[in-house]
């Protein structure tokens, strides 16, 4: 009897001790803005694709995309930059209004780059970009909406996204 219970609890430990590796999410809705905080150094929170999730700029590894608020030339603008120091952005199109821009992101299913551009300047709502990461794998992005403005006498800038990431590396996106 004690045998049998012996084997039977190394049995469920093992079992217990199992976990299923998630698979992150492959498309969804977030936001990010240009918050910065502070531990010892200064950071702030941008979005990495493949693990789908808000990251700090002090992470290894760091996000795939910030939002940044150029102040440099009047009036400020938002833009998306890399994190992966080389030309990452393709701008799809503007469009008028979310009506066009939706099935505009639904309906890119294969993506032909011309010339990648350094950032997305300037990011305003109903766009669509395709952006490349460091290690060549690519996401689509329909900017839903954005804010900049000024909060506590800061530049404060705010992007929130649908996107869709391939992890196969491919410029084919899988259709809904």
């Amino acid at each position: 009897m004690k045998k049998s219970f012996f084997i039977l609890f190394i049995i469920l430990s093992i079992l217990s001790g199992c976990r299923k590796d998630e698979t992150p999410r492959t498309s969804g809705i977030d936001t990010i803005d240009n918050t910065t905080q502070k531990t010892t150094t200064w950071y702030t929170f941008g979005f990495l694709f493949s693990q789908a999730k808000k990251v700090s700029t002090l992470d290894n590894p760091g996000p795939d995309v910030i939002v940044y608020v150029n102040i440099d030339n009047p009036p400020s603008r938002l833009t998306l930059q890399a994190n992966n120091l080389k030309p990452s952005f393709y701008k799809v199109g503007d469009f008028t209004d979310v009506e066009a821009a939706i099935p505009a992101f639904n309906n890119l299913k294969i993506v032909e780059v011309s010339r990648w551009e350094d950032m997305a300047d300037p990011i305003t709502a109903n766009q669509v970009w395709v952006f490349r990461t460091g290690s060549e794998h690519y996401a689509k992005i329909r900017i839903i909406s954005t804010i900049n403005e000024i909060r506590d006498t800061l530049a404060y800038g705010e992007c929130t996204f649908q996107w869709v990431y391939q992890p196969d590396g491919s410029l084919t996106f899988p259709g809904k």
